[in-house]
This record gives C-alpha cells, sequence and structure tokens, in this order.
C-alpha cells in the first residue's frame, strides 16, 4: 500500500467529515440547501458522463432542487408527488428541442439522475427532519464510509476471489466481507453514544448500510465502465468526483430512512 495513496485519502476524507457534521447539526433549510448544491455537483458530474446521451440539465437540476423542497415542506408524499412532475418536466423540454432524435435516450439519462441522485438526496433531508435524524444521518455516513474503509484495507490486504470482475475488477469478495462487518461495527460503536437509540436499531441500520452501500458503489462502477471512465470527474483531484465519495451514501441514506422509519 503507497504511503502517498493513504495521505491522499485522509487529506480528502478528514475535511469532508467535519463538513458533513456542520452541515447534519445545522439542519434545517441550510442542509436542504447544502444539499441541493452537493446534489447538482453530483448530477453535473454525472450528465458529464452521459454527455453522449444529451441529458436534459436544466430539467435534472430542476427536478432535483424541486425534490428537496417537496421532501422538506411535504414529507415522503410530497416527494413522489416531484419526482412524477419530473417526467412531464423532462417531456416538455424534450419535445422543444430542434432535433427530437435520440429524445428517448435524453430523457432516461436525465430520469437517471433524478431517480438516483434527487431521491437520495431527498431522503437525507427527510431523514434529518425526523426525531433524533441528525444523529441517524452521522450514523448512516459513519457507517457507510467505515464500510468503505473497511473494505479498502480488507481487500488490500486479504482480497484473492473478485466479486464483480465485469464492473469492478478490483473488488473482491474479501473486501465486501470486511467492509459490512466495519459498517455494522461503526453502527452499534455510534449507539454507544445515543442513549435513545437501541442496539438492536443500530445493528438493523448497520446491515442495512453493509448491504446498500457496497451495491450503490457498484451501481456506479456499472455507470462508468459502460462510459469509459474511471472517475466520475476530477473533483477531489487524484481521487476523483463527489459522486464518486458519495455513491454508497445515495444508496444507503435512502434504506437508513426507512428502517428508522419503521424503528425509531
Amino acid at each position: 500500500m503507497k504511503r502517498s495513496d493513504l495521505m491522499g485519502r485522509f487529506l480528502v476524507s478528514v475535511p469532508l467529515a467535519a463538513l458533513a457534521v456542520v452541515l447534519v447539526a445545522v439542519g434545517g433549510w441550510f442542509f436542504a440547501a447544502a444539499v441541493t448544491a452537493i446534489g447538482c455537483l453530483c448530477l453535473h458530474e454525472l450528465y458529464e458522463l452521459l454527455a453522449a446521451r444529451r441529458p436534459l440539465r436544466l430539467a435534472g437540476f430542476a427536478g432535483l432542487a424541486g425534490c428537496v423542497i417537496a421532501a422538506k415542506l411535504g414529507g415522503p408524499s410530497a416527494l413522489l408527488f416531484a419526482v412524477w412532475v419530473t417526467l412531464p418536466l423532462t417531456f416538455a423540454m424534450a419535445a422543444a428541442k430542434p432535433q427530437l432524435d435520440g429524445s428517448t435516450d435524453s430523457v432516461l439519462a436525465t430520469g437517471l439522475g433524478i431517480w438516483w441522485i434527487a431521491i437520495g438526496f431527498s431522503h437525507a433531508v427527510l431523514l434529518r427532519d425526523m426525531t433524533h435524524g441528525g444523529g441517524i444521518v452521522l450514523d448512516a455516513l459513519v457507517a457507510t464510509f467505515a464500510g468503505d474503509t473497511g473494505a479498502y484495507f480488507g481487500g488490500r490486504s486479504f482480497g484473492t476471489k473478485p466479486l464483480a470482475p465485469r464492473i469492478s475488477p478490483r473488488k473482491t469478495v474479501e473486501g465486501l466481507l470486511a467492509g459490512m462487518i466495519a459498517a455494522v461495527a461503526a453502527a452499534f460503536v455510534a449507539s454507544l453514544y445515543q442513549d435513545w437509540l437501541a442496539a438492536g436499531t443500530a445493528i438493523a441500520i448497520g446491515v442495512t448500510v453493509a448491504v446498500l452501500a457496497p451495491a450503490g458503489d457498484l451501481f456506479e462502477s456499472l455507470i462508468k465502465r459502460d462510459a469509459g471512465a474511471k472517475d466520475t470527474a476530477r473533483t477531489l483531484g487524484p481521487h476523483g468526483g463527489a459522486l464518486d465519495r458519495l455513491d454508497g451514501v445515495l444508496f444507503s441514506i435512502v434504506g437508513v430512512y426507512w428502517v428508522w422509519h419503521l424503528l425509531g
């Protein structure tokens, strides 16, 4: 393992972790605005990756902002309606283009960003606004990034069996298992400092993250492989784009919201 690689990860991860804590702690419309800005950055990276399919960027950005606002003001039912509204909005913008060739690809590429990124970030807002939501958002982030770190070290130290060689050749079964254990352990340890969070619920959150975060990582890897790209962008220098760092969160945060909704 190269020392420079570890130092680079450290220098990127620590400021981002501190920023996440501040945003979650403040909450409210400040958190919603920050989530919208970060979501738009992730959307931009995705749409650059899918540029050949000519996504309707304005529809995607408007859809993301509308979904976050709906989640903040009206909860899950309003979010569902906002997601539906993005379909006629995308259609209207596609129909207004001078050339209609490739419109289906444009609509699908635009919709991918909304269904994946907008819905994921909107669930972060939904979760933050629940009772003890700030703590649960942080638990989800801690478990997700602990799982990612565990998978990184586990894969480099013990990895021999490829996990999904056609999608991401460097990922291993051993790394996946190490990451899953780390995610569950992180969620459980976090509960020891939160007297309102039962150990069983914390473990359920950890298991949810352990399953969904790697799936989100592989999902993004599939898109990048299809696009012939190693990273979504160079926003974070050698560590790729914002979407590369948040791909697991976009899956796990949705699952954690529903676990907390049912068990909290």
